[in-house]
């Protein structure tokens, strides 16, 4: 918990919270993974690998996960603690530099995309670039799945995804909202 603090003092546009995630947030930002027809996972902004531990635990054996924590600290952290399981791909790099090293790993579709970043806090073209992307990558009923502290960027999230579900998790501090973000091919 003192290095999450450290880390959000020192640059809280990218950190977004003083505290990890609870896991009560972190069991509802998983619950409509299907982990059984899934060939890969990618998360953006672990920090500390609340969310990280559920899909580690969960994914199947051959299914890929790849994790992007620009944070160095963070990242070293996530490298001691993951860095040697199977068909998982740590990167020290930004969210919005993802379609590089999905064509590094031969990688044309993902199923679901986790997201810790805090859209509210990152410079506009940064989120911009990390939901075109996003979008582009995901498969036919793909998810981009990302908490947020309030429903501020909610347009911001409907102007790349025209189905959102949201939920509140109220045991979590602060309060967050999950949000269930595909692309619906209209009739």
């Amino acid at each position: 918990m003192f290095k999450f603090i450290k880390e959000f003092i020192k640059n809280p546009k990218f950190i977004g919270a003083v505290a990890p995630s609870s896991k009560y947030l972190a069991e509802k930002m998983i619950e409509s993974i299907d982990f059984k027809d899934c060939n890969c996972i990618i998360e953006y902004g672990p920090g500390t690998g609340v969310f990280t531990e559920k899909l580690i635990t969960r994914k199947k054996e051959n299914t890929i996960l790849i994790i992007f924590e620009n944070n160095k600290d963070f990242y070293n952290e996530l490298i001691k603690i993951y860095g040697y399981k199977n068909n998982v791909k740590i990167i020290n790099d930004g969210a919005e530099n993802t379609n590089k090293y999905l064509e590094y790993y031969s990688i044309k579709e993902v199923d679901y995309i986790v997201s810790g970043l805090p859209f509210t806090s990152l410079p506009g073209n940064i989120s911009d670039k990390i939901l075109k992307s996003t979008k582009e990558m995901l498969k036919n009923r793909g998810q981009f799945i990302t908490f947020q502290y309030s429903l501020v960027k909610i347009n911001f999230f409907k102007s790349y995804f025209n189905n959102i579900k949201s939920n509140k998790v109220i045991l979590n501090i602060p309060l967050a909202h999950v949000l269930r973000c595909e692309i619906k091919e209209e009739l």
